[in-house]
């Protein structure tokens, strides 16, 4: 089945019906063929061309695509919706419904609101052709029905209503509070509108991460002019997506030049409800790794099945984090691309900067999360697949994976994979041992961890995990050196290189990372489970 799909999307139609339904077959025919049309704003208008419908209800003539409209807009157009056949005008020609979200076979997911806002949010007894906060939240809950766990939403790929959303453009002052909340919330790739009878289409906003995705994601919002209207304003549009849901990360969240700030990041939704406990927004997923307590931290080490456990400190407070400047979120503006060896759902391999040979990867969270204890499930599973490729690729080359992270004084999560040559491996241990001793650090040794539970929550730390399954670890991080995993590595019983114990010392020319980065994708295709 073909992943795309072709829809056109246009304004407000009028009851001009005769005339749209020539248009959209005189569109397909030159430029489709197009899966389906969607109709935003107000499709019958006051006086419709009802007696062109009746050919096409008695089958005399066929609408060319699948037409999907939303519904009234005031109490003169909805008498035109009475006569539907469980939403059916007639073939083809479909009312969608007041709110819900239609989706095509394909997969791609359309969320849709029709009418325009009540004045009073929470009447029982709203005509048919308003929508009230609960539509607006049955709509959000629809969005977020399949997320299998929090953080994981991807958004929607179209939301299309008829009232614009308030805060868009500081000229419409009569713009829906309750469509600017949705939009916000479930994240549309697009939000298509009518009913002003203007052409608008100002860049892309991008929203931060919340609860709900850890994704920077970016809304188009297109309004649409009357059809055939007499100024020629662009009335309609025409998109061909691919769903979200089987998009790429990298592609989904790559920014463009002429984004904007979202228009919504400041309004007030006030006591609307709709703010509470389940929306939290700016939930982050990072910490303030220079404030501790690091000798309270050392007493209380745990005990007994050895796991490698940390101390909550609720009073701790989250600092402010700009992620354009990350050099590792993969939406940043700073990440350097041509690194990045293979880009899965929630993290990334990428070649290390100043690299110390050349299959020295990172393994990256792809959007901003501090350290492996903050995972979710699905994140643990995704980074344990990641080093299980890794490891099997190293093996093949009759070498041992060494993994490491170092969370202390760093804003991103960000895990060395390095291979050893099995002859000198088991060495790995004894050099932890000998550098750890050199710096007055105590290591102690542990089980694998079984999930992002058994290593310290908020709490800075170094693990190292070992080709035997084993693992050193320390809490103990006050004065740590900053460089102690590539002591490790360097040393020389080990890949023997202590000149480049300091990255900044070993970096590359651009060309020379192109080709290394290139020649590890080759390599490691076999193992990469997300191509």
């Amino acid at each position: 089945m073909e992943t795309k799909q072709k829809i056109l999307i246009v304004g407000d139609v009028n009851g001009k019906l005769k005339s749209f339904f020539a248009r959209i077959e005189n569109v397909n025919n030159k430029t489709g063929p197009f899966d389906l049309v969607l109709c935003v704003g107000d499709f019958f208008g006051p006086s419709p061309e009802i007696a062109e419908l009746g050919a096409y209800k008695s089958n005399q003539k066929k609408v060319p695509i699948p037409v999907y409209i939303l519904g009234p807009n005031d109490e003169a157009t909805a008498r035109f919706y009475t006569d539907t056949q469980n939403g059916d005008i007639c073939e083809n020609l479909s009312y969608l419904g007041k709110r819900g979200i239609y989706c095509t076979s394909s997969g791609l997911k359309i969320a849709y609101v029709s009418g325009v806002e009540a004045e009073t949010a929470t009447s029982k007894s709203v005509p048919e052709w308003k929508f009230t906060r609960q539509d607006v939240q049955a709509v959000r809950d629809s969005c977020f029905a399949s997320k299998s766990n929090m953080g994981d939403y991807r958004g929607v790929d179209v939301l299309v209503t008829s009232q614009w959303p308030a805060g868009i453009r500081k000229e419409v002052q009569e713009g829906s509070k309750q469509i600017a909340w949705l939009a916000n919330t479930i994240k549309p790739r697009y939000h298509i509108c009518g009913l002003n009878g203007e052409y608008y289409e100002p860049p892309p906003y991008r929203t931060q991460p919340d609860k709900n995705t850890q994704m920077e994601l970016a809304t188009r919002f297109i309004a649409l002019a009357d059809f055939a209207n007499r100024d020629k304003k662009k009335h309609i549009y025409a998109l061909v997506l691919t769903p979200v849901d089987k998009m790429r990360i990298l592609e989904l969240i790559q920014k463009t030049t002429d984004e904007t700030v979202s228009p919504y990041a400041n309004m007030n939704f006030g006591d609307e409800g709709q703010n509470s406990g389940r929306e939290r927004s700016g939930d982050q997923y990072f910490y303030d790794m220079n404030a501790y307590d690091d000798s309270r931290g050392n007493k209380r080490r745990s005990q007994g099945n050895n796991r490698i456990s940390g101390n909550h400190d609720p009073k701790r407070q989250k600092p402010a984090f700009d992620q354009e400047k990350c050099w590792f979120c993969l939406s940043s503006g700073s990440i350097e691309k041509h690194l990045i060896i293979s880009v899965g759902d929630h993290f990334y391999l990428a070649l290390a900067k100043g690299p110390v040979n050349d299959t020295h990867i990172l393994i990256l969270s792809i959007t901003h999360i501090q350290n492996a204890s903050l995972l979710s499930a699905d994140q643990w599973n995704e980074l344990n697949k990641f080093k299980a490729a890794l490891a099997q690729f190293f093996k093949d080359r009759e070498e041992q994976i060494f993994i490491y992270e170092r969370n202390y004084k760093t804003g991103h999560l960000q895990i060395n994979a390095i291979g050893i040559d099995n002859n000198v491996a088991w060495k790995i241990k004894h050099v932890l041992e000998d550098k750890s001793e050199e710096h007055n650090i105590t290591l102690e040794t542990t089980e694998l961890p079984k999930s992002p539970a058994d290593l310290p929550q908020k709490t800075p730390y170094f693990v190292a995990e070992l080709p035997d399954g084993t693992v050193m670890f320390t809490k103990q991080m006050k004065q740590f050196p900053l460089h102690f995993g590539r002591e490790v590595i360097c040393a020389d019983n080990l890949l023997n290189c202590e000149e480049k114990i300091d990255w900044r010392q070993c970096k590359l020319e651009q060309e020379a990372e192109e080709a290394m980065a290139q020649s590890f994708r080759e390599s490691f295709k076999p193992y990469d489970f997300t191509v």
